[in-house]
């Protein structure tokens, strides 16, 4: 749940047509199909889905057996017993599934084939858990979490990767006073219980006229649930990070609320905790748009909703320093958890990096976007890549033509790299940039 629009250059590409294709080929050797948990889907110019991608989808980490991500899911899904727990959603929907269900305006970059993978023009891979949301609510569950895969284009570092996990929660009342009046009941109980913990809330206004409260909604009504919503993630907030953190009566947890703005709730809020001597974003939340559970046809209906990634939370509960390697299969890594614990992960080693830079013309009237540049790394040499970041572009004055210059880090999580074996990798990337981009290497 609970995208964010992310103010990056990447917005100039928002009408570019994809120009890209799975394998570096060209487009006449091409397969018309994608074959997907055993499913034929046609290509066509949307596409841009690559194999490394497409090999991610069967593994579901977040339901794997003494996996972190697998212990963090029951975690939090013990704090909500009362919740239905579900974790088992297919990750491929349709466009409108995952945005105009949402209430995402048509221009959110989210849509994008800069930010999002596409199947085709008709079915692509979630970028959200909440593209759930209103199947989850038709079907008549009014209290539940749902945990997935989730996908979005995005650049190579130690902390981002085009597949990783969400889970997203929700809660809807019956929007009359005897309903709320249990919920403000469920309040004082949650207020109470905070109270005798040690924790420090920073909050803001439930609702206020920078995070107003939905036209449709009874203010009254949407203060109450925004309170129920704040309470219920306080004392999450200190079941996942108090115990980690050491929470005591002198030394509090410290949990801060923003106002914030999502396309499918209002108000909204994010919430922050201080955790080693730093603010740490944790979620998004909000009161559900009305116009999700009139589509879901729950009508008479107010809820509330959260989203988290679980990669960022178990990256600072296990102090695991790079998110490349909840997908290692190295023994080193996978033998230091066990299932339903939480322990500190102790790093077995920190191999070389091995610095390697292409730099090239773009070509003539076309803009090569950070992200089909990073695909295309990921997919020559998987995750043997640390990060890779943009250290020069500029416009020759009198053609006009751009050139880039990108830093490729490789650096293996599990062994040495060897200069040659680095060189024949470099050599892919660009004999793949030149073929699939039609870009001039300098």
């Amino acid at each position: 749940m609970l995208r964010t629009a992310r103010i990056t250059p990447r917005h100039a590409f928002l009408q570019r047509p994809a120009r890209r294709n799975l394998s570096g080929v060209s487009s006449k050797q091409l397969p018309s199909y994608l074959k997907i948990l055993g499913e034929k889907y046609p290509i066509d110019g949307t596409t841009n889905v690559t194999p490394a991608i497409l090999a991610k989808i069967p593994l579901r980490l977040h339901t794997q057996k003494s996996h972190p991500l697998n212990t963090l899911r029951c975690l939090i899904e013990s704090h909500y017993p009362d919740f239905t727990h579900l974790s088992s959603f297919s990750p491929l929907v349709t466009p409108y599934k995952n945005f105009d269900e949402l209430s995402f305006p048509p221009d959110h970059p989210g849509r994008a084939v800069t930010d999002s993978y596409y199947i085709n023009r008709g079915m692509m891979l979630r970028t959200h858990t909440s593209a759930h949301e209103v199947e989850v609510f038709r079907r008549g569950d009014t209290k539940w979490l749902l945990t997935a895969d989730v996908y979005r284009r995005d650049e190579i570092d130690g902390s981002h990767y085009p597949v990783f996990h969400q889970m997203e929660g929700a809660c809807i009342f019956d929007a009359n006073e005897a309903s709320m009046k249990e919920v403000e009941g469920d309040n004082a109980r949650l207020a109470q219980q905070l109270a005798r913990s040690n924790i420090i809330i920073e909050d803001t206004p439930h609702i206020s006229p920078s995070n107003p409260p939905q036209p449709t909604h009874d203010p009254r009504h949407s203060r109450i649930v925004a309170e129920n919503l704040k309470l219920s993630l306080n004392t999450l907030m200190l079941k996942l990070f108090g115990g980690v953190a050491g929470a005591s009566t002198e030394n509090p947890l410290r949990v801060r609320w923003i106002e914030a703005y999502f396309p499918f709730t209002s108000p909204s809020f994010e919430v922050e905790v201080f955790f080693q001597g730093k603010w740490l974003e944790i979620l998004g939340s909000g009161v559900v748009r009305q116009a999700t559970l009139d589509t879901a046809n729950v009508p008479g209906k107010i809820g509330w909703a959260f989203g988290l990634g679980l990669e960022r939370i178990a990256m600072i509960l296990y102090s695991i320093p790079d998110i490349r390697l909840f997908w290692s299969t190295d023994a080193r890594f996978i033998s230091q958890f066990e299932e339903g614990k939480i322990t500190t992960f102790t790093p077995y080693s920190k191999y070389p990096s091995c610095f390697k830079d292409v730099s090239f013309w773009s070509p003539q009237n076309e803009a090569l976007h950070e992200n089909d540049f990073c695909d295309l790394v990921r997919d020559v040499a998987g995750d043997i890549v640390e990060d890779v970041k943009e250290i020069d572009r500029f416009v020759h004055p009198k053609t006009e033509r751009t050139s880039l210059c990108f830093r490729i880090n490789y650096r293996s999580m599990d062994r040495s790299l060897s200069n040659d074996e680095v060189n024949d990798i470099q050599a892919q990337v660009v004999t793949r940039l030149k073929d699939q981009f039609g870009v001039e290497i300098r």
